[in-house]
């Protein structure tokens, strides 16, 4: 294996790593920009994925073997990841804004309908019932246990 390989490698790795971790983030801009950091590796490994450098495709006047060409198609694919990633970017930053015009932070909170209903274990530890904080089923009459989410 090269030395450029595993440094290409290693750089991937960590650009992976940044952004995954900056995504589990609870600001929405460190979400943004590790967004963009996974963009840029994702960019990074196609174009590595592509090969060495080759001479360019139908240009020159004499036969070149095929093997010698550049495979266009990593660059192809890493100038679509591009444009997906500015268009995901401008969609993320104006959620971020409305988010923070509306709050006045870009702090993600809590989903209080998810602590509300509890995971399932521990509804099985309080003995399976669908009583609510005042002690009443919150269920109606009619529903099957099946349909309630």
């Amino acid at each position: 294996m090269n030395t450029l390989d595993l440094t290409m490698a290693v750089v991937v790795g960590g650009l992976y790593a940044l952004g995954f971790y900056l995504m589990l983030q609870r600001s929405l801009m460190r979400i943004v920009l590790g967004f963009l950091v996974l963009g840029h590796g994702t960019n990074l490994l196609l174009l590595v994925a592509g090969g060495g450098p080759g001479k360019p495709p139908i240009v020159g006047d004499k036969a070149v073997e095929p093997e010698e060409f550049a495979d266009p198609l990593p660059q192809a694919m890493a100038l679509t990841s591009i444009v997906i990633t500015f268009g995901l970017t401008t969609f993320l930053l104006a959620l971020a804004f409305r988010s923070w015009r509306l709050s006045g932070h870009d702090e993600v909170r809590d989903d209080v309908e998810d602590r509300r209903i509890g995971t399932v274990r521990e509804r099985a530890d309080d003995g399976g019932s669908d009583a609510g904080p005042s002690g009443e089923d919150d269920r109606a009459e009619d529903d099957e246990p099946g349909e309630r989410l």
